[in-house]
């Protein structure tokens, strides 16, 4: 029975945590290139087929639990701390 609550609970976690990832963003102000894991749609915006969550770094360094993903755009953490 441990075992089945421990997989409910990790899944619970993975499904909350993903409620404010992005699959589709809108390309940086100033940069024509999309950040590492989105393709570039040719037009304004960018699209992955995974959920990320991403923040603009508005020129600023990441803050503390993120990473730079490039093209203006720092990536959350995962847990494992790897991509």
């Amino acid at each position: 029975m441990n075992k089945l609550a421990w997989v409910l609970v990790s899944i619970s976690f993975v499904v909350g945590s993903s409620a404010h990832a992005q699959k589709e963003i809108p390309k940086a102000e100033g940069y024509d290139q999309c950040p590492l894991g989105y393709i570039n749609t040719l037009g304004t915006k960018c699209v992955s087929p995974i959920y990320y969550e991403v923040e603009p770094t508005y020129g600023e360094a990441c803050e503390s639990g993120w990473m730079n993903i490039g093209a203006g755009y720092c990536k959350k953490k995962t847990i494992l701390g790897i991509f």
